[in-house]
Parts: structure tokens; sequence; C-alpha cells
């Protein structure tokens, strides 16, 4: 199963339309994928989900996780790096074996001119630290809001070509 991460908790995020436009643009090659929005994590999950306790509320949570070999991180740029919710979900989760030996690809967003270069760089260490296996084309989206329409669709063909490229070649991976 491949699981698309929307990697923050930020009520109606570029991030999660970004995931959704993955979601449909794999569905058009036949691969269905879900989408894990971090605003579905318990409000209360420093409290609860933490130091190998588990609450009723993030057990749907960790079965998508466990049933996903793949994941598609739509990460945006908080502060230079990724946002710590991110981090939570991945404290979160059952360890070693929640991501250990699974594919990952990584997308940064930003508003700004970078694309979240940094926060990618400091996933994937966290990432590998989780023996989690880093596809090799991570994108940079500089100012999401401008590469989006109104319906949620990426407009610059640049960004088009590559999220593709990034697709297909992680299908494969």
């Amino acid at each position: 199963m491949l699981t698309i991460i929307a990697g923050t908790n930020r009520p109606n995020s570029s991030t999660l339309k970004l995931a959704g436009y993955y979601q449909k643009k794999l569905l058009e090659k036949g691969v269905e994928a879900a989408i894990l929005s971090l605003e579905s994590l318990p409000d209360n999950l420093l409290k609860t989900d933490l130091y190998g306790k588990r609450s009723e509320a993030f057990k749907p949570i960790q079965a998508q996780i466990d049933a996903s070999d793949k994941f598609i991180f739509i990460i945006p740029e908080y502060n230079g790096s990724f946002p710590g919710a991110l981090k939570v979900l991945m404290d979160a989760c059952d360890f070693p074996a929640s991501f250990f030996d699974k594919k990952a690809a990584l997308v940064g967003i930003s508003s700004g001119k970078y694309g979240n270069i940094r926060g990618v760089d400091h996933f994937t260490g966290v990432c590998n630290y989780l023996n989690m296996h880093v596809f090799s084309l991570k994108l940079h989206i500089p100012f999401i809001r401008k590469e989006m329409d109104a319906e949620n669709n990426l407009t610059q063909e640049d960004t088009i070509k590559f999220t593709e490229e990034q697709m297909d070649r992680f299908l494969k991976f």
C-alpha cells in the first residue's frame, strides 16, 4: 500500500492540496494511494501516544502506517525545517517496525523560493535513522501558492514534468 503523508496539521494547507494532486495523478496511473493528513492526529497525541502508550484514536493511523510499504511525504517548510507535527507522528508510531525497510519519496514545498531544501534534508536524516529507503529524486517546489490553480492542479510545466518523473520512477523503486 502506498500512503501519501500530508506533513502538517494546518487546516486547508497547500500540503494537503498537493497530496490530493499526487493521489489523483497516481490513480490516473492505475495506483491507489491513501492520504494521511496530520489534521487527523489526536489533539492530545503528546499525552496519549508517546513512550509506548497507544490511544484508541491513534490505532487507525498506526494501522495505516503498518499496512503501507511506500510513502510519499509532502513536507512544508516550517522555520527552516519540517513541521513538528510530522516528527511527533514519527515518534508516536511503533519503533522500529512502522518504517523499517520501507520506501519513501520526499517532496518539499514552501511559500518562499527554496522549496524546503533544508527541511527535506533534515527529514532525510530521520528517515535514514528509521532504516527507510529514501528515493533519490527529491523535489523542492517553491512558491507553492503560485504553482497551483483553483482546482488544486499544478500549473507550471517544469513542476508537472518533475512530479510525473518522480511518481513514475518511485513506483518502480
